[in-house]
């Protein structure tokens, strides 16, 4: 866990140093590790309402820096009281992830949230073919976000045309990607280390490098490892922090 520390008159959350239920109040920054399955508002939902019976503080507000996917994992953080006007300084800064890609199919939403709807071949694609591609993804970029997502496009939630089945089309966004490191290659899967800006989407990467690879790829795990100063070693598991809540 971190020590106690202060980010812009928040403190961040640590069992070594656990705050009073009225510091929730004046803003706390809470690491979360994740889970798979739960979206970025189900964890804000939770740790509010418990907090929330916790300090009956009703109005106490949280919220997240960061949305991370449903099949996603790893650091999310979560801020309450006064902390949460820091959220949007937190989310800018860069993030790092490990994402695992499976060549030779696509789904529609480039990950596993949708079943496959395209095979494409694969025993081409070398390590050596994989090391170039990423290269050449390394910079400012611009990057087509997936129509499932959480994107806005005239007024409405993108997802919500995909889940009806509706045309979209999606605007680039501008991104930046610092590092791209192969970690491991086992065809049909690899797995890379990312570094890069708020607003990437690792799912489009995915996409993208499946293009490259003169082939169809998608995201078959995603474990956020770092926001900003915060990585996977800082993080608590949502049941640690229920726990703490009942024995402050």
């Amino acid at each position: 866990m971190v020590d106690k520390n202060s980010i812009t008159n928040a403190t961040v959350f640590s069992f070594n140093y656990p705050p009073s239920p009225d510091a929730f109040a004046e803003g706390v920054i809470i690491p979360i590790d994740k889970p798979l399955g739960w979206t970025s508002a189900d964890v804000v939902r939770k740790i509010k309402f418990a907090l929330q019976r916790k300090t009956n503080q009703k109005k106490l507000k949280v919220g997240h820096a960061g949305t991370l996917d449903p099949l996603a994992t790893g650091v999310l953080l979560v801020c309450t009281g006064k902390a949460t006007k820091q959220a949007a300084t937190l989310q800018a800064e860069e993030k790092e992830y490990i994402a695992e890609i499976a060549v030779g199919a696509t789904t529609p939403s480039f990950d596993l949230e949708r079943t496959i709807d395209a095979r494409y071949p694969f025993a081409h694609i070398t390590k050596a073919m994989v090391e170039a591609a990423l290269k050449t993804f390394t910079g400012t970029q611009e990057q087509i976000p997936p129509v499932f997502s959480a994107k806005m496009l005239g007024g409405k939630r993108a997802y919500k045309f995909a889940h009806a089945g509706q045309d979209a089309v999606m605007q680039p966004s501008v991104i930046t990607i610092y590092e791209m490191e192969l970690i491991s290659f086992d065809l049909p899967k690899f797995t890379v280390r990312i570094v890069c800006s708020k607003g990437t989407y690792i799912r489009a990467l995915a996409r993208d490098l499946g293009v490259a690879l003169q082939s169809g790829a998608h995201l078959t795990n995603l474990r956020r490892t770092r926001s900003g100063k915060f990585n996977i070693q800082t993080v608590i598991s949502l049941n640690d922090f229920e726990k703490f809540l009942l024995d402050i």
